[in-house]
């Protein structure tokens, strides 16, 4: 069954260009033009990626996302013109999995995109009771779970794959982010934040990622 991708962007032109190249790769493209739109939509129908511009009319991108995020773990991919570092550590933050600025090519857009959805495939890792389920972005322990976004299952699990050793914010960066982008180490440390107090929440308060001062994080057993 091909994969359906939500396209959110104003400029209807350069909408209906990306729907064309998401059907030649044997995607499912929907397109939404208003971001008041956006998510009853995806209640609804559950696309496997979103794209989201975020200058729209109504909700903005930004707003949009944050609120996607309480419900959902559908992988989103910013989009914007806007270039300055403040709006990417904002989309990224509120848990967008990936960023693309305009101008772009169509081809680079679902090459991104299949490339998430890769990253979101079917995988199961374990460690110590502390399971990963990555098909579903779940984190369990014993009978307790709680849902990740993309990009924090991207940084837990080489953690969760290899405990006791010590991994570095370029490391960490490099396995969460795909095109190599360069990001403020409170990015990588926001995420960290978030995760302990999830993986808290299902382990009776046990804290598993530890910090080593001066060099990175490590998952204690």
């Amino acid at each position: 069954m091909p994969h359906k991708i939500l396209i959110v962007e104003d400029e209807i032109k350069l909408a209906q260009l990306l729907a064309d190249y998401f059907k030649q790769a044997e995607y499912t493209p929907h397109m939404i033009h208003h971001g008041d739109e956006v998510l009853a939509w995806v209640k609804d129908n559950q696309p496997d990626a979103i794209l989201l511009d975020i200058m729209l009319p109504g909700k903005n991108g930004i707003e949009i996302c944050k609120q996607l995020r309480q419900f959902s773990n559908i992988p989103i991919l910013m989009v914007t013109a806007k270039v300055e570092e403040i709006d990417r550590l904002i989309g990224l933050e509120l848990g967008a999995d990936d960023y693309i600025c305009k101008p772009f090519s169509p081809r680079e857009v679902v090459a991104r995109v299949k490339t998430v959805l890769r990253r979101t495939q079917s995988v199961e890792i374990i460690s110590d009771g502390l399971q990963l389920d990555e098909h579903r972005l779940i984190a369990s322990f014993q009978q307790n779970s709680v849902e990740l976004t993309s990009v924090e299952f991207q940084l837990l699990k080489p953690l969760v794959a290899k405990p006791e050793r010590i991994f570095t914010r370029e490391q960490l960066m490099q396995n969460m982010y795909s095109d190599h982008r360069i990001v403020n180490n409170r990015t990588i440390d926001s995420h960290i934040k978030k995760l302990r107090k999830k993986l808290m929440l299902i382990s009776d308060g046990k804290e598993w990622i530890h910090s080593v001062y001066g060099t990175g994080y490590r998952l204690v057993m």
